[in-house]
């Protein structure tokens, strides 16, 4: 049940001068204690990053071994203020990432302590800036990806969930949420079998995917199409990511308000947070380490992808 945490977040951010320290109050008022914001400024302006850390009983903060896993609540802002009043559908991926977070918090504190860590990362920018994108309308952050993903991608996340609202395109026309293949260091390989499960027995419906191009697993600023940026994190890391997205059957702009589903952002944190209970159990693989490193032999790093290019053009943004 995340329904209830989710509706709790949603009101928290839909706030005109919300700000990351509004939400570690909140979350430390809950029994949470590894809260770190920063404030970070970019040429369109400023948003606090936030990561909140959920110890597990056997992570690596209490100097256990088990893998940690990172649920990264991806977007470029919560609110796209003068423009547009209210919280935007972009929020979803920040919404969603936090509702997991207080869900752990609030189980941990009735006993019920995951065996890994969880690293929850995301920011909180309620007047995030709008640009022109087809089909619709792009919410932009007011820092550019490269360094959302120095904030928000840890070196000990041994595997990523990247959650991001993606309704702003023609290709999705189901309403709830789909995950992604996993991408790993270039590679897009195949569906995890145990998410693709997971997902069923937490949606209780049949698994929504959706598909991958190569451009949306490259870093923003090479002048390439990226359905949005829900893959992201897999260019700063050597971990498996899994995106999972918050879908809707219609084309709706990041910046549309009134478009949020709480029900379906609750369907996200929950799955992450069956993920994250498997994940630390050794239940839950995100990829086939035996063909992946077969794939590496036959074909060679595909490191590549997630830099720039050859031809390093233009600045990641």
């Amino acid at each position: 049940m995340t329904l209830k945490q989710t509706l709790e977040v949603f009101e928290l951010l839909d706030d005109a001068v919300v700000s990351g320290e509004t939400v570690k109050t909140y979350f430390a008022s809950r029994g949470a204690k590894h809260i770190h914001v920063q404030t970070v400024s970019g040429p369109k302006g400023s948003t606090d990053f936030i990561e909140i850390v959920i110890p597990g009983r056997r992570g690596k903060l209490l100097g256990g071994q088990v893998p940690t896993l990172g649920i990264i609540g991806r977007l470029g802002g919560i609110g796209a203020r003068p423009n547009q009043t209210g919280l935007v559908s972009d929020a979803d991926g920040a919404v969603a990432a936090l509702s997991a977070a207080l869900k752990l918090t609030d189980m941990q504190h009735k006993g019920d302590a995951l065996a890994g860590d969880i690293i929850v990362a995301t920011h909180i920018c309620p007047n995030a800036p709008v640009r022109p994108h087809k089909p619709v309308p792009f919410m932009e952050a007011p820092v550019d990806v490269y360094t959302m993903n120095q904030y928000e991608v840890r070196e000990d996340m041994d595997a990523i969930l990247s959650i991001d609202t993606t309704k702003g395109n023609r290709v999705f026309n189901h309403r709830g949420i789909a995950i992604s293949p996993t991408v790993k260091e270039g590679y897009i390989l195949k569906f995890s079998d145990d998410l693709v499960s997971l997902l069923e027995m937490s949606t209780g419906m049949l698994a929504n995917t959706f598909a991958v191009t190569m451009q949306d697993i490259t870093p923003y600023g090479n002048e390439l199409y990226h359905i949005n940026s829900i893959l992201q994190p897999s260019v700063a890391t050597r971990a498996p990511v899994v995106g999972v997205a918050i879908t809707a059957q219609a084309t709706v702009p990041g910046c549309a308000t009134g478009a949020s589903h709480e029900v379906d952002i609750a369907l996200a944190a929950k799955f992450c947070i069956e993920v994250a209970k498997a994940y630390g159990e050794g239940k839950c693989s995100f990829y086939d380490a035996d063909e992946f490193d077969r794939l590496v032999q036959l074909y060679g790093p595909m490191h590549r992808l997630q830099t720039l290019g050859t031809e390093q053009a233009g600045v990641q943004s």
